[in-house]
């Protein structure tokens, strides 16, 4: 190796290095946690009081100079450095948006950096508002169809627990994240590369269980180790909010790709876009949270759902956590990518998107810094990923079937069926 090659390495190992640093401070889940207290007083007044909610104040500081001090060796001209840059950007706006907890620049920082859903989405003609509205139309016509299905069978979430720490340790290895059974989670389940923590009184089906394994466990926990053991380039450990799209992108995909993602499911990730944007035009906490009441009639979920909309913003409205946008989103970038990526010819980028916590466009500047040395490629895949035989199937049907006119088809069905008399099975039961 040269020693102008030398010195370019050095340099970018230690913008990644920097950066690295930089978002060490960053834990926005953290940072916008309620205490379980809020609930319990917003449900024993039958949700007709404002949460009331504090915050600790964010120092944005170290990040910033941190992220200046990046920028100084940053020339954002070649692939790698725009890359880099990207990164900067993202980490300064995220600590930028901790420093504004509780008030309307918090929203104004979140928005510019998850979206907002009535904001067009880059390369893509769909605004996450019409596509969320688009989810709850389909699901409504499919509502007329009456499916018979068997009600589920529910496990414990300790029966969940065993059956996923005997699933992790086959994966991962000695590197397995522990199975904790908690108390107190504002969700079913959170995953970090060293745990996934489950709620003790939380239910789950079997399909929940298929759910948590491909989403929390071969989405994130790899993408967290993946990232761990990239020495050169350690930013690629961290999931700052730049990253949010195509991490939560991919473990809705996997949900997809698995098998195990149902109406319900996809519902609630429309709900929330739209539940977002009611908020934006002025919707305070109470009415989200009954917004989400009449979808589900369960008060706990529907505080939980309303929570993810106003943590860190406003309860009486105006300036809500704009993350929410970026499931469906992030789903449809994924597939899009995933699709073109295999219709062009390039496979090989599906390895590198598990590389580390990385969003979408990561890949062309990954595909050089692998090439230099810097970039390792990742230990541990999704199966689908590391024995894509089913994958290649679905591609290559996708690519196939969007090809043709459907909507020819569907007349003639239409005209075939109209008189028929509707079938009803014998119950699934």
């Amino acid at each position: 190796m040269s020693d102008a090659t030398q010195r370019e390495h050095d340099r970018i190992k230690t913008v990644a290095r920097l950066l690295h640093e930089g978002c060490r401070p960053l834990r926005v889940l953290s940072a916008l946690a309620w205490p379980p207290e809020v609930k319990a007083a917003f449900l024993a007044s039958g949700g007709q009081t404002l949460p009331e909610v504090g915050y600790t104040p964010f120092d944005p500081t170290p990040t910033i100079e941190a992220v200046r001090e990046a920028r100084c060796l940053i020339v954002p001209v070649t692939t790698i450095d725009l890359w880099l840059e990207r990164q900067a950007q993202s980490i300064e706006q995220a600590a930028r948006m901790l420093a504004a907890v509780g008030t309307s620049g918090f929203f104004e920082h979140g928005r510019l950096l998850y979206g907002e859903p009535s904001a067009p989405l880059r390369y893509l003609p769909v605004k996450p508002l019409e596509l969320a509205h688009q989810v709850q139309e389909t699901i409504a016509q499919l509502s007329r169809i009456h499916f018979d299905i068997a009600p589920p069978a529910y496990h414990s979430a300790a029966e969940v627990a065993e059956r996923l720490e005997v699933a992790v340790k086959e994966h991962f290895g000695d590197q397995a994240p522990r199975i904790d059974l908690v108390d107190q989670l504002s969700a079913n389940a959170l995953a970090t590369s060293k745990a996934i923590r489950i709620r003790r009184d939380a239910r789950f089906t079997d399909r929940d269980y298929i759910q948590l394994l491909h989403h929390e466990a071969h989405v994130h926990v790899a993408t967290s180790i993946n990232g761990k053991a990239q020495v050169d380039l350690p930013i690629l450990a961290d999931g700052h909010p730049g990253t949010t799209r195509t991490q939560e992108g991919l473990a809705v995909y996997a949900e997809l790709i698995s098998g195990s993602i149902e109406l319900d499911r996809l519902r609630r990730l429309a709900d929330r876009v739209i539940a977002i944007q009611m908020a934006i035009e002025g919707a305070d906490f109470i009415e989200v949270y009954r917004y989400f009441l009449e979808q589900t009639d369960q008060p706990d979920q529907s505080f939980e759902s309303a929570r993810r909309v106003f943590r860190g913003g406003l309860i009486t409205g105006g300036a809500p956590f704009t993350k929410d946008v970026v499931y469906l989103t992030g789903l449809l970038s994924i597939d899009y990518v995933i699709r073109a990526c295999f219709a062009a010819g390039r496979a090989d980028c599906l390895h590198l998107m598990f590389c580390g916590k990385l969003d979408l466009f990561a890949l062309p500047a990954l595909c050089e810094l692998y090439e230099m040395g810097l970039c390792r490629a990742p230990r541990f895949l999704p199966p689908w990923i590391s024995d894509p035989r089913h994958l290649l199937a679905m591609l290559t049907f996708t690519v196939f079937a969007n090809r043709l006119d459907i909507e020819p088809l569907v007349a003639v069905v239409t005209k075939l069926l109209d008189s028929a008399p509707v079938v009803r099975m014998p119950s699934a039961s």
